[in-house]
């Protein structure tokens, strides 16, 4: 049986954006209880998130991105002290609170943490159970729930601190992880294959996209069967040929047929036939080595269900 790290803080749940916002703290809760319930917590190796080092978020991000986001964090809570708002607005939909600065670290910290401890052979691959969620943050830019880019801060890290020179990225969110493209695009050590659906937010990939990128914008209601049909005609010639050393997975499970976030067909049954053919190609050319990130995902029931399908495949349970 595969080893299956899971890497998660309690910081992720202390970030939180304000009632009824839907990237909100129970989405931890309830894969936390689907895996405690069904006993698949019991095959994973948990490890505590520790926080990113500045130094490791500036592989991906720009330095006034980081001060900037950091500058917010500390003038909220010296007006938090004083009585003032909760809350600190960057977008319609995304704002902070007193604790997002420190639960950003974690989420970035646990996708470091899990590259070592796959990259070491501790474990074959693993999940980051942690919020918030990264791919549509971009190098100079937070957006759409997302302030540092977990899975591209990885991938920098992989590539520069093991000196790989082949590492994929699969994104399979509702979303196009508009924000990993931009901080990946055009660099020939990475190849990033994504499905999303498309017109929708935020509205990008599916314009002249650069030759490391594999978009794949599908229309609503889009159902699993033909999404699969896809990844094998567009994404498995990619990823064969480029022999990745490597695999990091944007996990973004809105695209659930019962996700009201978007309007995609996919059940539990695809997100483990997804991950099943991520795994194949990680067990023929990067010695397994998975690190999956948790994206989007809105609808506890269905969230937690898929999370318990992916990780089932990643831990050959």
């Amino acid at each position: 049986m595969s080893k299956t790290g899971y890497f998660t803080h309690r910081d992720c749940w202390k970030h939180e954006m304000g009632p009824g916002h839907p990237e909100c703290p129970e989405r931890l809760d309830a894969i936390e209880d689907r895996l405690l319930v069904t006993g698949v917590g019991d095959a994973l190796e948990r490890y505590e998130a520790p926080e990113a080092s500045l130094a490791d978020i500036e592989l991906a991000h720009g330095r006034m991105h980081i001060a900037a986001l950091r500058g917010l964090s500390d003038r909220l809570n010296e007006e938090l002290m004083a009585g003032g708002p909760s809350y600190a607005q960057i977008d319609t939909d995304t704002s902070i609170n007193a604790h997002t600065w420190k639960a950003s670290l974690r989420a970035a910290g646990a996708a470091l943490a899990a590259t070592d401890a796959v990259m070491a052979g501790e474990v074959e691959n693993a999940f980051c159970s942690v919020r918030p969620p990264g791919h549509h943050a971009c190098r100079d830019k937070a957006m759409g729930f997302c302030f540092f880019n977990n899975v591209a801060v990885a991938v920098k890290y992989a590539l520069q601190r093991y000196n790989l020179q082949r590492v994929a990225v699969v994104d399979f969110d509702v979303h196009h992880g508009n924000g990993t493209e931009d901080i990946l695009a055009g660099d020939s050590r990475a190849l990033m294959v994504s499905i999303f659906q498309h017109p929708f937010y935020p509205y990008s990939g599916d314009h002249d996209p650069a030759p490391n990128m594999v978009n794949v914008p599908v229309p609503a209601y889009t159902r699993g069967m033909d999404i699969r049909e896809i990844i094998e005609m567009m994404w498995m010639p990619r990823l064969e040929a480029f022999k990745p050393e490597m695999i990091f997975v944007s996990a973004g499970f809105d695209g659930h047929r019962e996700d009201d976030m978007g309007q995609l067909g996919l059940t539990e049954q695809d997100y483990a036939w997804i991950t099943q053919r991520v795994k194949d190609v990680a067990r023929r050319y990067s010695k397994g080595r998975i690190v999956s990130c948790l994206e989007g995902g809105y609808v506890m029931g269905p969230l937690a269900r898929s999370v318990e399908a992916h990780l089932r495949v990643l831990a050959d349970l």
